[in-house]
Parts: C-alpha cells; structure tokens; sequence
C-alpha cells in the first residue's frame, strides 16, 4: 500500500476533488448510489504532461481510501509467448476482485490500449488482444465489484475509443502544469524537512519557475541542497543562492507545443460530453 497523502500533493484542486467524488463517494456512499440508481463509475484517466502528479494522485487516492492498490506497468504486461499477454490481464483483475475494494492502476495505459488495427505483425495483434482481454475484465460476464480502474497516460489521443465509452473508462481528467500558486505549495512541501536560512524567498522561485512539472521542482530542492553540501558538507542550510545556481541545472520540459495539445484535446473531449 502506497504511503502518499493528498497532502503531498500540491495544486490540482479541482482534478483531486473530482477524482475523490468519482473513486471515493460510491466506496463511502455505496447505499445512496443504490438509493438513486446510480451505477458507479469503473474508471477514471488522469492525462497530462509528464511529472504533473499522476501517479501520486493514484496513490494517494490508495492512502487516503483505504482501499488495496494494484499497480500496472503498461508495457510490462506484453510478453512474445501466444496467450500470456491476455493471461497476465486476467491475473490482476483476479487479484484485484479478491481484495476488493481494489484501485487497479495502470500507468502509461497508453502502451496496452493503443488503438487497434493501427499496424501490423505480431506486436499490432498483441496489443488487440490485451486490449479486448482488458475490455473484456471490465465489462464482460464477471462484473467489477468495488473495483475501480485510475489510469494514467501522456498520449490520450491514441487510446482506443472503445476504453473510453461512458461504461468503461468514461471520466477523463486534465492534470494540468502548476500554476504560480500551485508552484509555491510544491516547494512548500518538498522543503518541508530541508532546513532553509531567511534569504529563501518560495515566491521568487515560484514566479522564475513558470512551465516547471511536479516533478521538476522536486529536482530543483534537490539540486539546491545538494549544491548546498557541496560548498560545505558541513552546511546547516540551503540559502537562496543555491536555488539560482541550481535554476542553471534544472530546466523544463515542458513545452508551449504540449501545452496546446493537452488543452486542445481536453476542449475536444469537453465537446463530446
């Protein structure tokens, strides 16, 4: 079980509160769903750029509900051998209804649900049959009892549609770069036990840090600190000079050109619903 509190993670208010109304209400509240006939959804997509807190959102979700965690590789469940791609699918989806409640989460989904037909050869056929073996798991005779699926990915657009029809994976959500305020709680929490003097200044090194993943200001603390120890191994704290020598390193990654795509497709899925 993942040890990750929302807490941890900064900014993404609007992405956590729906993504705890959509995992944590039918667990919680199971009887007023039963009350209202509402069926409970079976999957969410986290979708967004590298290092925006994904990941920690599934585990966090884990902690704080209480409920087992399963976690998937996506490109880890292909194998050469005829059958044991479809067979490793079966497995955890085995595993998860024993344990229930159960999140199943499967990172870069975007390696098992590619769409198919796409190309051809016997790697096109393997992905087509952990996919229909994985839209099988979640719709098929054995239904998926307090079982919930969060997936992540950097490439929404070439998932297949099928995964993502109201039934199977049907709330998609944009986990977005921070923005200013969100940057500043970031460091807040990831200098929470790294002893800084006065001269360290968060919302100066929020406002340079504009573009700067989750996991890129993660680095930026690190980098600093190590910067810190190496001028003195000695050195009781990391000072605001070290975060700009450390600023020299630590680039993003994060592009305009990325930035339009997700927003772009996000305002293309807005348009479906």
């Amino acid at each position: 079980m993942p040890h990750v509190r929302w807490s941890d993670i900064g900014g993404q208010n609007d992405v956590k509160r729906l993504v705890k109304e959509t995992i944590e209400w039918p667990l919680l509240h199971a009887d007023k769903f039963r009350k209202m006939g509402i069926e409970p959804p079976r999957g969410v997509l986290l979708y967004g750029p590298p290092g925006c807190s994904k990941t920690l959102m599934a585990k966090a979700l884990a902690t704080e509900s209480s409920m087992n965690f399963v976690a998937v590789k996506g490109p880890e469940l292909f194998s050469k051998w005829v059958g044991e791609s479809e067979r490793a699918v079966q497995d955890i989806f085995a595993k998860a209804r024993r344990s229930a409640p159960t999140i199943v989460f499967f990172d870069e989904i975007d390696a098992l649900a590619v769409q198919r037909g796409g190309g051809d050869g016997s790697g096109a056929s393997v992905a087509d049959r952990v996919l229909s073996q994985l839209l099988q798991e979640i719709d098929g005779v054995d239904p998926m009892r307090r079982v919930i699926i969060v997936a992540a990915t950097n490439r929404p657009d070439v998932i297949d549609s099928a995964l993502l029809r109201p039934g199977r994976i049907d709330r998609l959500l944009y986990v977005s770069p921070p923005d200013l305020l969100a940057r500043e709680e970031i460091l807040r929490i990831h200098l929470r036990k790294t002893p800084c003097d006065s001269t360290v200044r968060l919302d100066d090194l929020a406002k340079k840090t504009k573009g700067f993943s989750g996991a890129e200001l993660a680095a930026l603390c690190r980098e600093a600190a190590l910067i810190a120890m190496q001028e003195s191994i000695d050195t009781e704290f990391v000072s605001h000079a070290h975060f700009e020598t450390a600023l020299k390193a630590i680039r993003p990654q994060i592009t305009e050109e990325m930035i339009r795509f997700y927003e772009g497709y996000a305002k293309s899925r807005s348009g479906l619903s």
